[in-house]
């Protein structure tokens, strides 16, 4: 049915009926709606108490039951929206399919951002997307206003409200088609990175596969290995420390990975010379970056990284976010600057906390990304930020640019794919791919 990307949208009639199934079409959208219901051929006869047929004339006003049944009847049905010059051709599949009988153009979308239903040419009801995307909403707005940060709830909600919203959208300052990595990946050498991971860590493969993809030899090294003895740092030109919940999180996000490395002897002297040699890079990824903040007192220039707390809306944020690479030493955000991009985030503990305004101040010129709204604007409002952390801060590196740390995922978003939603010129690889083959450039 779908050949060619002839349907757009698609919604069941359910609960609530047409009534609802186009409202919250609108709302997914972003957009309003046209309905002409004069010819939509729903039987307007109903039962009365006893049992008996009965025909009612006017219910509501002027709406005769004829239309209360067009926009309420939960019956089986469904609403496509196709383009314009498709429709004789969507309309003759569904003849093809025996459907042409219950099928039936009945509306557009519209420009004014209003819900609207017409019979004879009339309105019989209009009335603004956002007021009805906000009494849609109410219900789940007043539980999440127990259940979380009051604050957050009033702030998501009132967004309802932002007409003028563009929606989740990107602008980049770099071709993420350009591979900058391949005249490197040419030679045939692969240097080893450590795919760093500790017990409850869960995002080892992702991180893998997007540096195995830049022209790096990967290699799992677990934590009980570099304690054993097992396995050196020295014999690797960086780590990535994966995502997941070290320990359960139990002692605090990455609380407990940090510290089987700082009270373990030889681990800590492990982590020390790795960090002290100038040939070596690390990325920190979501508990990764909780872990790493935990070691800045071994990690030269991290003296001012913050510590993640528990996010302000007091609950786990797993969404999609929309981030701009900030100007920073970072060497894994090189030629990115400026660039607005969305990436997944899934955290409990991302709210950057500095100890002191002089600790933050000093911090500023580290800060490599920050979150920011549909409009660009770096911002601490909830949902846009999903941690609550200050000036939309989401990832920090060191003044040599050699360790970076952010708290989003860009190994899971590394192709274009991966990504709920990405313009439609972007190819294979997303723009998070070129993270990775900066550190492949850097290495040379």
């Amino acid at each position: 049915m779908n050949e060619g990307g002839r349907i757009l949208a698609y919604h069941d009639r359910s609960d609530g009926g047409l009534f609802a199934t186009v409202c919250e079409m609108a709302f997914a959208g972003r957009c309003g709606a046209t309905l002409y219901l004069d010819n939509l051929a729903f039987d307007p006869r109903q039962l009365d108490v006893d049992g008996h047929e009965r025909q009612t004339d006017v219910l509501a006003g002027n709406l005769d039951a004829r239309i209360l049944a067009a926009l309420f009847s939960e019956e089986l049905g469904a609403v496509l929206q196709v383009r314009r010059h498709e429709r004789t051709a969507v309309m003759q599949l569904l003849r093809e399919a025996g459907l042409s009988a219950q099928s039936q153009v009945i509306g557009h979308p519209n420009a004014d951002g209003v819900v609207r239903f017409i019979v004879n040419g009339r309105p019989v009801f209009a009335e603004a997307r956002s007021k009805l995307h906000r009494a849609w909403s109410e219900v789940t707005h007043h539980i999440q206003r127990l259940r979380d940060n009051p604050l957050c709830a009033e702030q998501e909600y009132d967004r309802l409200l932002d007409e003028g919203d563009p929606g989740l959208n990107a602008r980049l300052t770099f071709d993420p088609g350009e591979d900058i990595a391949a005249p490197f990946i040419a030679r045939g050498a692969r240097p080893r990175i450590a795919v760093l991971r500790e017990q409850g860590v869960n995002g080892q493969m992702e991180m893998a596969a997007a540096f195995d993809r830049a022209g790096f030899g990967c290699v799992d090294v677990h934590m009980s290995d570099i304690i054993s003895g097992r396995v050196r740092l020295a014999d690797f030109k960086g780590f990535a420390a994966c995502g997941g919940f070290s320990y359960g999180d139990v002692l605090g996000a990455g609380e407990g990975w940090a510290k089987s490395i700082l009270f373990n002897p030889r681990a800590r002297a492990e982590f020390e010379a790795f960090f002290q040699r100038a040939d070596s890079f690390a990325l920190g990824a979501c508990n990764g970056c909780q872990m790493m903040s935990n070691l800045k007192a071994i990690i030269p220039g991290a003296e001012n990284w913050p510590h993640f707390e528990r996010n302000a809306s007091e609950q786990y944020e797993a969404r999609v976010a929309l981030v701009e690479v900030a100007r920073s030493p970072s060497i894994l955000f090189a030629g990115m600057e400026a660039s607005r991009i969305p990436i997944a985030t899934a955290h409990g503990e991302g709210r950057a906390v500095f100890k002191s305004a002089v600790e933050m101040d000093a911090c500023r010129y580290l800060v490599s990304a920050r979150f920011v709204d549909n409009r660009g604007g770096v911002t601490e409002a909830y949902p846009g930020n999903p941690n609550g952390s200050p000036g939309g801060i989401t990832a920090v590196t060191t003044p040599d640019g050699r360790f970076t740390i952010l708290m989003p995922h860009p190994e899971r978003v590394f192709r274009s794919i991966l990504l709920s939603w990405h313009p439609s010129d972007w190819g294979e690889d997303s723009p998070w791919m070129r993270m990775f083959r900066n550190a492949r450039a850097w290495v040379g």
